[in-house]
């Protein structure tokens, strides 16, 4: 009885209202620019919608499940979802190769061209890709590009960077992994720093090597910034797009046309919204479905 009165005696938390009026300009934007268009792009894919829908409501039409009928029928579809998981099964581990391999060699020192390199090798990420674009169609160049007369000077035959479907996929690849390294360099390195030093001095009094070092500390410690970089570099290049919009335009033969580009094209090219919408949601199913096995893949880690 006695507890029993202590706890009536309490006196009831107070709800305090400052919390939710921070957070609530953030799920505001949020709902608007995040919600709303994923709910109006569903509700979009199940009509004929178009440029006449648009101008007027009553033009639009409910067909249903058709247009996710023809686009698994459409293809261009089949293609443009065949290069993107091209673009991603190449394109991601190299990313995170390359961008674990520069902040290993910018952790071993900290001055004045160490800090430089820092900067050069994350101007890219902040650079406008048209202005990349420009550049690197020079350098791709058949006639007078660089690397082409870089070849030449080996006695190497030309090489049509962006002629040949694969090559052109392959050459896209090496332009967007040269851009993506730089923000995932910055947070593997501050990963790296984030290591107590004790461990690799107990590590070295040991006798374990550099290499043994990397695989039992530096590496699983890495675990975190790796899971983040992997489904962030995922999810991006799911929805590729810049790199084969400007330089090639989903061609040649459609070679470099991925999932977005085609979305884009149906929509804005050819004003079949419906059919764009639909091609949309596919993608975003896509989307969610790749990063819930990043995030059953990473639960799995941890429970070993």
């Amino acid at each position: 009885m006695e507890i029993a009165r202590r706890k009536d005696a309490q006196p009831k938390r107070r709800i305090k209202p400052e919390p939710y009026i921070f957070i609530t300009p953030a799920v505001v934007l949020l709902i608007i620019f995040a919600v709303l268009p994923i709910i109006i792009a569903l509700a979009i894919s199940f009509t004929d919608m178009d440029l006449r829908g648009i101008t007027n409501w009553s033009n639009i039409t409910f067909i249903g499940l058709e247009n996710y009928i023809v686009l698994l029928s459409d293809p261009i579809f089949w293609t443009a979802m065949y290069n993107t998981f091209f673009y991603v099964v190449i394109g991601v581990p190299m990313v995170i190769f390359c961008s674990l391999g520069a902040a290993l060699l910018l952790n071993y020192g900290s001055n004045k061209l160490f800090r430089f390199f820092r900067v050069i090798y994350y101007m890219p990420a902040i650079t406008n890709i048209v202005a990349i674009a420009v550049i690197w169609g020079f350098l791709y160049n058949v006639s007078y590009g660089l690397f082409n007369q870089i070849l030449a000077f080996i006695n190497a035959g030309p090489v049509p960077w962006l002629e040949g479907p694969t090559i052109a996929k392959l050459s896209l690849i090496i332009l967007a992994v040269w851009k993506g390294i730089g923000i995932n360099m910055l947070i593997y390195l501050a990963a790296l720093q984030s290591i107590p030093k004790d461990y690799y001095e107990a590590a070295t009094i040991d006798g374990a090597s550099r290499t043994q070092q990397f695989f039992k500390i530096t590496f699983p410690l890495l675990g975190f910034a790796t899971f983040f970089i992997t489904v962030t570099t995922l999810i991006g290049w799911l929805q590729f797009f810049e790199e084969p919009f400007v330089m090639t335009q989903g061609g040649p033969l459609d070679g470099t046309m991925s999932i977005a580009l085609f979305i884009y094209e149906t929509g804005f090219s050819y004003s079949n919204f419906g059919y764009a919408a639909a091609a949309s949601f596919v993608l975003f199913i896509i989307i969610i479905i790749a990063t819930l096995i990043q995030f059953k893949l990473r639960k799995k880690q941890e429970d070993i």
